[in-house]
């Protein structure tokens, strides 16, 4: 079973029928990733030059044909990153830096042989958000983002040019034990292993069939 399947209680995630008030036992606290702010950015661009590296098999024959490219980690590497807070805004700031999206590409080289590289983009962020105070524990810049580009041509030795569709989400957090109510402990089901089950069906059937519907129909002829 998990939390979704098989019978529910009160003590597993989900959503809240009745009054939410009802089973709060305690606040907790948590230590967890407080967001601030965090704005997202989806676009799709035409011609984005892709430079391959880090190839498996290693040196393919040229040239390449595409096969497909998508990201391979939520994670957005952050760099030149800078800060400018705006005087007729308080708490808020321009926000300007690039995030790079870590992407594989799969092709099949001159020899039919597939294969795969490394590859990345960036989206060049210019935005204003809201940031804290400064504090002991300093608040901190994380992005998620997730690419994927649809088709590919080579233009060059390692080298291909794509559209890219583009989603970056640019969060700012700091570290924080916050306190929370909570229900308590939830109870965590035993795991269902999955199985094929293809003789389900026929092992729910009965040994031999039900013989009081033969005695029934039985009864009910012998009437007329």
């Amino acid at each position: 079973m998990s939390f979704y399947n098989g019978n529910r209680t009160e003590k597993t995630p989900g959503a809240l029928n009745g009054n939410p008030l009802n089973g709060l036992s305690e606040r907790v606290c948590v230590q967890v990733k407080k967001v601030f702010d965090a704005c997202i950015k989806q676009l799709q661009e035409d011609n984005v030059e892709l430079t391959l590296s880090d190839f498996t098999p290693a040196h393919p024959a040229q040239p390449l044909t595409f096969v497909s490219c998508r990201s391979t980690s939520p994670k957005g590497i952050i760099s030149n990153l800078s800060v400018d807070r705006l005087d007729d805004k308080p708490r808020q700031a321009r926000v300007r830096c690039s995030v790079a999206a870590p992407m594989e590409l799969l092709y099949v080289d001159a020899k039919g042989v597939e294969g795969k590289a490394k590859t990345s983009v960036a989206v060049r962020e210019d935005v204003v958000l809201y940031v804290p105070e400064p504090s002991v524990i300093p608040y901190q810049f994380e992005a998620s983002a997730n690419c994927v580009a649809l088709s590919g041509i080579q233009t060059g030795e390692n080298v291909f040019k794509a559209g890219v569709c583009k989603t970056v989400i640019l969060k700012i957090i700091v570290e924080a034990e916050l306190l929370i109510p909570s229900y308590g402990y939830a109870q965590i089901p035993q795991c269902q292993n999955f199985t094929q089950e293809v003789c389900s069906g026929f092992f729910e059937l009965p040994i031999y069939p039900d013989s009081k519907k033969i005695n029934g129909n039985n009864n009910n002829n012998s009437t007329q």
